[in-house]
């Protein structure tokens, strides 16, 4: 252990993964956290919350804090992170030594919303905290050296938001953040299940369906998958098959919004940059990006090669870890409690 440790946090609207300087990616939950309401006490948070989510008595609520990438209950997300920064920290050394925290927000927040984020990791116990804009993350997470004046071209696709946003010297130069990610995704196929089955499924089995046959470019070979949920005219339990090629029509829309946002990006970008892209492709992280096909997709309709990063999921954790080493480079990337200061007094 170190004197007071680096600590790079993925805040997500789905899960919540916890980088140290050192030891790599060592938590990595759902953000989820499930609170009895007669005691306000914390019942379960993570892994052990979300299989309550749907499945709970009255007196226990089962909370996702964070919606459309940013904080929508402060009172519970702070007491996630304090969860969670004490769980990989232990809270002896939480106690001597604070760590310095690296957080990282959408594209879009506004100034509240990063005010907000800053004062939970501080009440969380951290000695400094840091913002980073999650397209950069990504981008230092998935391996590219952003510090050259060369455009890279990212997309990240989490729980909440996917941020689109062309990086050159450290800085993004067009960016754009649409709240229209995984969690979107899954809606879609509850309304498709609703509307061509009259069945009523959960957000769990959604989220399964668009795991294991999600499907956003026509399959060489089609995959089923038996999907159990409540039939709305009887009111019984019925399970039936649902193949890939519906999953491609449930979740036209959203992947459609997905893809007006690249072209979007794409059209604000200055020429000498878009010919950069052009070169060296587009790159793809968060786990939106391991739907079927989306990256064929994408590449079909902008005609720029895109590449999936590695490890997709971890890219932004990484990438937060990472920022804490050469703060320098991102300086002007980095939000920190002082310069939030020195605006407000301007």
């Amino acid at each position: 252990m170190g004197f007071g440790q680096d600590i790079g946090i993925d805040l997500g609207t789905a899960s919540v993964l916890v980088y140290i300087k050192g030891k790599g990616i060592v938590l990595r939950e759902p953000s989820v956290v499930a609170i009895d309401k007669n005691s306000n006490k914390l019942l379960a948070v993570g892994e052990e919350a979300r299989r309550m989510l749907g499945r709970t008595p009255g007196n226990i609520v089962a909370i996702r804090p964070l919606r459309e990438g940013v904080i929508s209950d402060y009172d519970i997300t702070e007491r996630m992170l304090k969860y969670f920064i004490n769980k990989v920290c232990g809270n002896k050394i939480l106690k001597l030594f604070k760590p310095r925290i690296m957080v990282c927000v959408p594209s879009g927040v506004t100034e509240v919303e990063k005010r907000a984020v800053i004062d939970a990791a501080m009440q969380a116990g951290a000695r400094k905290t840091y913002l980073i804009e999650e397209p950069i993350a990504a981008a230092i997470g998935a391996g590219i050296d952003i510090s050259k004046a060369c455009g890279s071209m990212v997309i990240d696709i989490g729980g909440g938001t996917t941020d689109i946003a062309v990086i050159s010297l450290g800085g993004t130069v067009v960016s754009t953040s649409i709240k229209v990610a995984g969690d979107k995704f899954d809606e879609a196929i509850v309304r498709y299940m609703r509307k061509k089955h009259n069945i009523l499924i959960g957000e769990r089995t959604a989220e399964e369906m668009k795991i294991n046959i999600g499907t956003a470019y026509p399959r060489v070979q089609e995959v089923l998958m038996d999907v159990r949920g409540r039939n709305l005219i009887s009111g019984l339990p019925k399970t039936i098959t649902v193949s890939s090629t519906e999953m491609l029509e449930a979740l036209e829309e959203p992947i459609l919004s997905v893809i007006e946002a690249v072209h979007s990006v794409l059209e604000r970008t200055p020429p000498e940059l878009a010919a950069d892209i052009s070169d060296r492709g587009i790159v793809m992280t968060g786990g939106g990006s391991l739907i079927y096909g989306l990256d064929k997709l994408i590449q079909e309709k902008t005609g720029i090669n895109v590449i999936i990063a590695d490890d997709a999921v971890s890219c932004v954790a990484l990438g937060t870890g990472k920022a804490l080493d050469n703060m320098e480079a991102i300086e002007k990337s980095v939000t920190s409690e002082m310069k939030m200061k020195n605006k407000r007094r301007k």
